[in-house]
């Protein structure tokens, strides 16, 4: 059996999501929802993926329980119509603990410096754009800042299409082959304005 490559070609990583057997190998622990690390095979091919079962979702006051996952999905479709490539590939199906989205892994690159980064107040690095002042844990003063990427700016924009409630630095991942991807969707698509990102430098 090969490992799938990296990246999969959309048409293959799709097919994959939609008729692999998955097999679950761990859950990453500080998601507020299940949200579980997966291998999925199919016809000699293997990848990993992470797959979010619609039981394992925590109700919220201001979300319809048990529509975070399809929301997942929602926001792969939108990125796929623009051709933006912003989400990996995601499909809805039933998994080991029932009907859930299954996406693509992406397996980030460590970047000298994060896309998305906290520095000192005021100490913006050449090439990057202030987001908002704040206070640390400790009660110091620092600034959060972006990189001036186009990548960024595409998806400050996509953030904006779908409503999206959680964009933070940890939902903004570089690829191995440069590709910038955001993940993390569940908390798009509300019938009321709940845009939060910190891409708004």
């Amino acid at each position: 059996m090969s490992a799938a490559p990296a990246p999969l070609p959309e048409p293959h990583a799709l097919e994959l999501l939609t008729r692999g057997r998955i097999t679950v190998e761990g859950r990453m622990a500080a998601a507020s929802n299940a949200t579980l690390y997966a291998r999925i095979e199919d016809d000699g091919v293997t990848a990993h993926c992470i797959y979010k079962p619609m039981a394992g979702e925590r109700p919220l006051w201001d979300f319809p329980h048990g529509t975070l996952g399809r929301r997942e999905v929602a926001a792969y479709v939108v990125s796929a119509a623009t051709g933006w490539e912003v989400v990996p590939p995601t499909v809805w199906r039933d998994g080991p603990f029932g009907p859930g989205s299954v996406q693509l892994w992406v397996d980030a690159v460590e970047l000298e410096t994060d896309l998305v980064d906290v520095v000192p107040a005021g100490r913006v690095p050449p090439g990057w754009l202030r987001v908002l002042d704040a206070e640390d844990v400790r009660g110091g003063d620092v600034t959060l800042v972006h990189a001036d990427d186009a990548r960024l700016a595409r998806m400050a924009v996509f953030d904006a299409v779908i409503d999206n409630a959680d964009r933070e630095g940890g939902h903004v991942l570089c690829g191995a082959d440069g590709q910038v991807w955001g993940v993390d969707h569940g908390l798009s698509f509300n019938v009321a304005d709940k845009l939060r990102t910190v891409l708004w430098g």
